[in-house]
């Protein structure tokens, strides 16, 4: 298994990125919050879990041990691939998912794209024993919002190779979407949005 991958920084995709390890660019599909620390030409070290299928090999990297950990263990449910444990992780940090779990939130999972309402109690029910308690002291919901997000936001942007015209534009289009979330505004879901409005401007 490769556990994880350093070099430089070589390529950015909206959900991946090519990190040249020893002359061998190798794509790891990321969440962009994830893709959102990392820069062009710069040197970055992403933990990874390799999934293997019977016509794939694909490569999830994540910027710490914690997430690449929690990506494994979202997979133990049934139901639940690669994509949905990235997807969940897309919109959750790992700590936000143990708490969802712990407190029985089905409203945190049912916001993921393709978990309903039936999917979310059940995937309650499998992960209690398995995510453990929560380990950070995240902000409580309803915190008032941090200043430095639409710089993080507008930062990622221009590492994905976005204008800094374009940028700005999507940092605004998304911005009430920040407000109306009336807790801690995620980098990671505000890019997902961010690039959706790029995509569709293009």
């Amino acid at each position: 298994m490769i556990a994880f991958v350093s070099g430089t920084v070589a390529a950015l995709a909206p959900d991946a990125a090519v990190v040249e390890v020893g002359g061998v660019g190798m794509s790891v599909q990321c969440t962009p919050d994830t893709l959102s620390t990392l820069r062009l030409g710069q040197p970055a070290k992403l933990h990874t879990s390799l999934v293997v299928r019977e016509d794939s090999l694909t490569l999830y990297g994540f910027a710490d041990d914690d997430a690449r950990q929690v990506f494994v263990l979202l997979q133990t449910a049934s139901g639940v691939g690669p994509r949905l444990a990235q997807a969940m992780l897309a919109v959750h940090s790992p700590d936000a998912l143990r708490r969802a779990v712990a407190t029985g939130d089905e409203k945190a999972l049912t916001a993921v794209p393709g978990i309903g309402k039936k999917g979310a109690q059940k995937l309650l029910l499998e992960l209690k024993d398995r995510l453990g308690a929560p380990v950070g002291t995240a902000p409580a919901i309803g915190a008032p919002v941090t200043q430095g997000w639409r710089d993080q936001l507008h930062a990622a942007l221009i590492g994905l190779g976005y204008a800094t015209r374009e940028a700005e534009e999507a940092v605004t289009t998304v911005a009430p979407q920040a407000e109306a979330a009336g807790g801690t505004p995620q980098v990671g879901p505000l890019l997902k949005a961010a690039l959706q409005t790029l995509n569709r401007a293009r």
